[in-house]
């Protein structure tokens, strides 16, 4: 029957996979190394494609974003305050449902009894689960978040505290902010991985007053809310417009905003395809395709080079198949039957590979392999394999096809050397590329944590100190001060390496106009300029045991951006200035005691950019800043068990501030990384390509060489002739190769503000070195027969 055919054809492709004279282990391992990082990296592009697909009606919710026209501007920002979405659901009837929630921590330490628990904690409303919808595996989750200090925790969360039903009803606190007990009063399933926001507590938004001032009915300020809407089925776009300008006529302050010269709208971000909207998403996908792409191509060439290359060997079994009968379709058969053993075999590699190498994976893509290879993504790899298999069988069944049946008889002489090349020439420039790719990303590494922030941070170490009273915070700092191994001590509420900071407006005294907005680094210690080495570059820093300071000191910029808006030729020193929430009241001023010279607020690619002002705390702020004669890591210690004995009752974490600076680059890191992982996959590939070619290349001209050897040519001479073929097609596939990296590479470079320079020599030197192994690999292979002795091979007729 058909079947029986077709298993038989089956089992005998299996029994022929490693027979002699067909490369079976290289072609092999090359198609099970490249399928095994390409489908880790397809899996981890669609992974990205599929955020927040969980949401039910997802293509309903939206985010709420509040866009800003001012003298400073224009800003958008995915934060509003805590009344808009309020406004939205009280005035349009296109909005079905509104939540808001704010985080209060991330990676907080809980206490339970004597037991500690981290996780992620929003405020949230009652309506969080009708939008942000997740299964609830007990209690009621609008009762619960209608209690003030009640929460709801994620199963993760309750799986750790000893399970669902023995979570419910347990009482925990936040570390960092004593004295408060939260009940908890349900349990909903964890949010996914793939959620463009993720938290493992939700406490009731009833109780925000315990933790922060209570801005969550507030129209304008107190932009710290992420603000979402579900619309009702079919509500038209310009309805929706129109709603929102009706939100702002009955709410918003107009004559206050007009007097600040400051407009406001609201735009809605649809959930569905928020995370894939954001610009170094899209690249960082494209590139990965781009990356699994090049792979699976150069995997799929050198397959087809291998199979080609053993078009002279299995010319005549061929052959001898047609003269019993076989028809082209049957040769098809043939081939297609190889290849999905071929297939079957390197997947199930390819899987043993992805599953011991899982933890590198997760590291690499940032997703363990559970939620990268789920069953709808499995499904987008099937298809990618069945492509493979399409391409793999179909170019050798035809060229085996073609194969004449006189070739049973006589020698076949066509040995498809320009196949092979071509094929050889695809693969070498996609290790040109990877190699080249992947010293360009490196350098970008190289110069983002090498590169000069405007401050001093080599020898400082730092601890957070929320939760602490300030008692607590001044026995910190003093007996920091006693250790040996400190120089100096001193404190700040944010470290510039946090990145993107609240904002607030500046105004001058007389002038209602917001002029730009700040970014606000809040107090610091009286030392702090002397402790980071930030440059002062005109006036003075605080002055010393001052009681209520009005003092404050702004960047560089800040008095770039005034210029625009007052005439201070004479110098910003003792100019009064207006910042929103510092200044309570019109009248209540800060005068400018000095300016520092700008520093990096964040890391490259991503930093705020704006200007920044300091003031000075009356005591110690949030953050212990420990300078020490030497950044050891027996020093780190001795500070961390210090504090350790001082704080007994809190988790203590001391962190190198070096490197912090190294880890704030971890995206970059892991994109290098993972050009490095494919590249390597790559150049091996590439060069088990060359290897069976090399192979071919000297069975075909064994008398060939043999009569050059007898003829008086040299071992040399000999090596040169099987050289010079790669060398001619290497050399432009390497060139190839190296544009196509430096083209790819400026999009990738695009999201960083400063950028490493590439001069000529780097591509030179990665061509070249790509150049070296692929010589010195076909040398070594070649060794061989151009030393081999040519009576050998003439006596074989």
């Amino acid at each position: 029957t058909p079947q029986i055919k077709i298993m038989k054809t089956i089992i005998i492709a299996f029994r022929s996979i490693f027979r002699r004279g067909r490369n079976g282990l290289i072609r092999i391992a090359s198609l099970s190394v490249g399928l095994a990082v390409a489908l880790a990296l397809v899996a981890k592009v669609y992974f990205e494609q599929s955020y927040d697909s969980f949401t039910p009606d997802v293509e309903r919710v939206y985010r709420v974003q509040a866009n800003y026209k001012s003298t400073d501007g224009d800003k958008s920002y995915s934060q509003t305050s805590g009344a808009v979405v309020v406004g939205m659901k009280d005035v349009m009837p296109e909005v079905e449902a509104a939540t808001r929630f704010t985080f209060i921590g991330d990676n907080s330490v809980l206490r339970a009894g004597e037991n500690k628990y981290t996780g992620d904690i929003i405020l949230g409303d009652t309506s969080l689960f009708d939008i942000l919808a997740r299964p609830i595996l007990a209690g009621d989750a609008k009762e619960t978040l209608a209690r003030p200090m009640y929460a709801m925790v994620s199963s993760e969360m309750a799986q750790r505290m000893g399970g669902v039903g023995q979570a419910v009803g347990k009482t925990f606190r936040i570390e960092d902010r004593p004295g408060k007990t939260i009940t908890i009063g349900g349990v909903f399933e964890a949010i996914p991985k793939n959620s463009h926001m993720a938290y493992d507590v939700v406490i009731s938004l009833a109780s925000i007053s315990e933790f922060t001032w209570d801005g969550s009915l507030n129209w304008l300020g107190n932009d710290r809310y992420i603000s979402y809407v579900k619309l009702s089925a079919g509500a038209k776009e310009e309805s929706v417009a129109d709603g929102i300008e009706r939100v702002k006529e009955k709410y918003l302050d107009k004559a206050r905003l007009s007097q600040s010269g400051v407009e406001i709208d609201y735009t809605l971000m649809p959930l569905d395809g928020l995370h894939t909207s954001d610009k170094d998403v899209r690249q960082s996908m494209w590139l990965l395709g781009v990356l699994a792409f090049a792979l699976l191509f150069t995997a799929v060439m050198n397959y087809l080079l291998i199979v080609i290359s053993s078009l002279v060997n299995r010319s005549k079994e061929m052959a001898v198949h047609k003269c019993y009968g076989a028809s082209g379709r049957n040769i098809y058969a043939r081939m297609m039957a190889e290849t999905l053993a071929d297939l079957l075999v390197s997947l199930a590699i390819c899987a043993a590979l992805i599953y011991t190498f899982r933890d590198a994976i997760a590291s690499l893509l940032g997703a363990n392999i559970n939620d990268l290879f789920t069953l709808q993504s499995c499904l987008l790899l099937a298809a990618v394999c069945a492509i493979v298999f399409l391409v793999s069988s179909l170019a050798p069944g035809y060229l085996y096809a073609r194969i004449p049946v006189a070739a049973a008889f006589r020698r076949f002489s066509d040995s498809k050397r320009r196949w092979k090349l071509g094929l050889l020439c695809v693969q070498f420039i996609a290790a040109g590329f990877f190699v080249t790719l992947l010293a360009i990303v490196g350098k970008q590494y190289n110069y983002m944590t090498a590169n000069d922030p405007g401050y001093e941070y080599e020898n400082i170490a730092y601890c957070s100190l929320s939760g602490l009273n300030a008692e607590q915070r001044g026995n910190v700092l003093e007996e920091m001060l006693r250790l040996p191994e400190t120089q100096s001590v001193t404190s700040a509420d944010y470290l510039p390496l946090e990145g993107f900071f609240s904002g607030n407006n500046v105004r001058l005294p007389g002038d209602e106009r917001d002029l730009f907005n700040i970014a606000d680094l809040y107090s610091v210690g009286s030392n702090y300029f002397e402790v980071m080495g930030i440059r002062i570059a005109e006036g003075r820093t605080f002055t010393e045991g001052a009681g209520a300071s009005r003092e404050v000191m702004v960047s560089r910029s800040f008095v770039e951006r005034m210029q625009a808006f007052a005439d201070w030729t004479d110098g910003v020193v003792g100019k009064s200035v207006y910042i929103s929430e510092h200044s309570r009241g019109k009248d209540e001023t800060f005068t400018i005691c000095g300016v520092y010279d700008d520093v990096r607020l964040g890391v490259i690619g991503s930093q705020d950019n704006r200007p920044s002002a300091m003031f000075r705390t009356s005591g110690v702020a949030g953050n212990i800043i420990v300078k020490l004669h030497s950044l050891t890591p027996e020093a780190v210690a001795t500070v961390s068990e210090r504090l350790a004995s001082l704080l007994p009752d809190k988790t203590v974490n001391v962190y190198s501030y070096p490197s912090e600076m190294v880890n704030r680059y971890g995206d970059s890191r892991k994109f290098r990384d993972s050009i490095m992982t494919a590249g390597l996959a790559t150049l091996l590939i590439s060069l088990m390509g060359l290897l069976g070619y090399t192979n071919d290349e000297m069975n075909r001209r064994r008398k060939e060489t043999a009569i050059r050897k007898i003829n008086g040519a040299t071992s040399g001479e000999i090596l040169r002739l099987y050289l010079a073929a790669v060398l001619r097609m290497a050399l432009p596939a390497l060139t190839i190769g190296c544009a196509v990296a430096w083209y790819v590479s400026e999009g990738w470079l695009e999201r960083f503000d400063d950028k490493a320079a590439l001069p000529v020599i780097l591509f030179l030197a990665a061509g070249t070195a790509v150049l070296a192994v692929i010589i010195t690999t076909a040398a070594l292979n070649c060794y061989r027969a151009a030393n081999e002795n040519p009576a050998l091979n003439i006596k074989s007729e």
